[in-house]
């Protein structure tokens, strides 16, 4: 097997105290690790080369399993709710200890130094320690990888630590069960054990950044996709799974900076990562080629299906999870930004699926309005988890990434408000989700009127259009866009029985002031000004 920089392997796990029994693989190539993978049974090709893998018992994020130690540094600074779990330091320690003992006493773990953040001045270097290749491979491919001339004076800032055949003892570790992610701010590790999920990996170097960079840098962090127009304008695109995010971004007139986690400072937006973890269910080359393309060498993908007696995926396979997905460097993807950097965003795009079908498909929202939205986080999903249950279920996550944010969510709010104003940036509420009436009655908003609406947002053609305020939401809705009936722009209008919809706005106006509760003792009047009148 070759490694790109074995003569420095020696001087740089020294601090992991590894036996000699132990053979440590330093930063390898990914075709090695591919080829160690299948040579443990760990992993077969597809039929266009990737390397298809089950993640075992968890096949998503486990964010009850996700601890923060309680120390001096994070006691008064961290947001501790049911995302940020605290932890006690001697539980950490002592789980550390087992963890890499655990390590040691295998014949193999599998080292990498990398990066997170493409924009120089913000870089922080990353070691992992894996227990399996493929996990290494993941590494490999979602943090920005170092030239090989960097590595001999590499100086990690940070750690993972991930074994996935490690469990915990719940009666003696601190942990709620086997499983657990362990972040210490003041030891600059992160510890993950008895899950082989890859996401633990990514989400918990994007949870650290969304604590060191609004704090100690002024940057603000997002959970975003972003691209870059012909002539420099930045677009950003917050939104939860399922709302669009990577679909919308993904446009063949512009660049993509990257399709999940950025930094916003006085002068540019920047990834955070060298690559993307994209969902692979249903997935089909006509609605997403530039994914769909990326499944070659080199690509992860998880926990998915084969048709029977082939190594073709089947994408429909939901046997194992509907959280099936595919990791890859970004430079697969053909029209990618490198480095992944782009200037200030002129335009913030807020997606959401509304399943009431309430809200407009698209709206212009003031600084206030932004970021009481902005702290909602709101989509709507079809609840079809459950025989008979067919009503739209509203979901709420701050900043649109509540499992990853550290800092109270009036924090990011401010910052995004303040970039907002002084940046003079547009910012736009887009509703992929129903018109005409809520799921069941009405009709999916068409793509392609989706599109038709970001695209004159961006192109300035909604500049000088009339606008009208939505009557209990307040955001102003415009009268006429390109490429889109007048019709369908204000959403009252696409429903037939129109007391209907006042009561289903009304319903959903509630769940929002309901789910803001927890947030109004930490944010400015502003926002709170912003919430729907009933």
């Amino acid at each position: 097997m070759s490694s790109i920089s074995s003569q420095t392997k020696s001087k740089n796990l020294l601090a992991f105290n590894f036996p000699e029994s132990t053979k440590v693989h330093y930063q390898l190539l990914p075709e090695d690790l591919v080829e160690q993978a299948v040579l443990k049974g760990q992993g077969v090709l597809n039929d266009t080369g990737a390397l298809c893998i089950q993640t075992g018992e968890f096949t998503g994020r486990s964010p009850l399993d996700k601890f923060t130690v309680k120390d001096a540094i994070t006691e008064n600074t961290v947001h501790w709710n049911n995302f940020n779990i605290p932890i006690a330091e001697a539980y950490f320690l002592q789980l550390k200890e087992k963890v890499l003992n655990y390590l040691g006493n295998q014949p193999e773990v599998w080292v990498r130094d990398a990066y997170a953040c493409a924009d120089p001045s913000y870089r922080l270097n990353i070691r992992v320690v894996n227990e399996n290749p493929w996990s290494n491979l993941f590494a490999y491919n979602m943090f920005l990888r170092p030239d090989e001339s960097e590595l001999d004076e590499f100086v990690q800032d940070w750690q993972i630590i991930q074994a996935p055949g490690f469990k915990a003892d719940p009666s003696v570790d601190g942990t709620r069960q086997h499983n657990f992610s362990i972040i210490s701010f003041k030891h600059k590790t992160i510890l993950i054990g008895g899950s082989g999920y890859t996401g633990e990996i990514k989400k918990g170097i994007f949870t650290i950044l969304n604590y060191i960079l609004p704090q100690e840098k002024n940057v603000l962090s997002m959970h975003c996709s972003a691209n870059i127009g012909k002539e420099g304008d930045v677009a950003v695109f917050f939104g939860l799974s399922g709302t669009g995010k990577t679909t919308l971004s993904a446009d063949p007139n512009r660049k993509l900076i990257g399709d999940d986690e950025h930094g916003w400072t006085d002068d540019s937006v920047f990834n955070f990562e060298g690559g993307c973890y994209a969902k692979t269910i249903d997935l089909s080359e006509e609605k997403e080629p530039e994914i769909f393309r990326a499944i070659r060498p080199g690509a992860l993908v998880e926990n998915i299906g084969f048709y029977e007696g082939t190594n073709q995926i089947d994408f429909s396979y939901k046997g194992i999870t509907e959280n099936t997905r595919v990791s890859y460097p970004l430079h697969f993807i053909s029209n990618a930004m490198e480095p992944s950097i782009g200037g200030l965003p002129k335009n913030l795009f807020f997606l959401t699926c509304d399943a009431y079908g309430v809200l407009p498909p698209i709206s212009k929202l003031t600084p206030g309005q932004a970021m009481y939205q902005f702290i909602s986080g709101y989509t709507a999903k079809v609840a079809g988890t459950e025989a008979g249950v067919t009503e739209p279920k509203s979901t709420f996550s701050a900043c649109f990434g509540a499992p990853f944010l550290p800092l109270h969510p009036g924090k990011y709010a401010e910052m995004l408000g303040d970039k907002m104003k002084q940046f003079n940036v547009n910012v736009w509420m887009i509703n992929t989700g129903w018109s005409g009436g809520s799921y069941g009655t009405g009709s999916r908003m068409k793509l392609g009127y989706t599109r038709a609406m970001i695209t004159a947002a961006l192109e300035g053609s909604l500049n000088d259009v009339e606008f009208e305020p939505h009557s209990i939401f307040g955001m102003m809705m415009p009268m006429s866009c390109p490429g889109v009936p007048a019709e369908i722009l204000n959403p009252r209008n696409t429903w037939s029985d129109k007391a209907a919809y006042d009561a289903t706005t009304v319903k959903l106006a509630k769940e929002f002031i309901k789910n803001f509760e927890k947030y109004a003792a930490g944010v400015t009047l502003e926002i709170l000004d912003a919430a729907p009148i009933i």
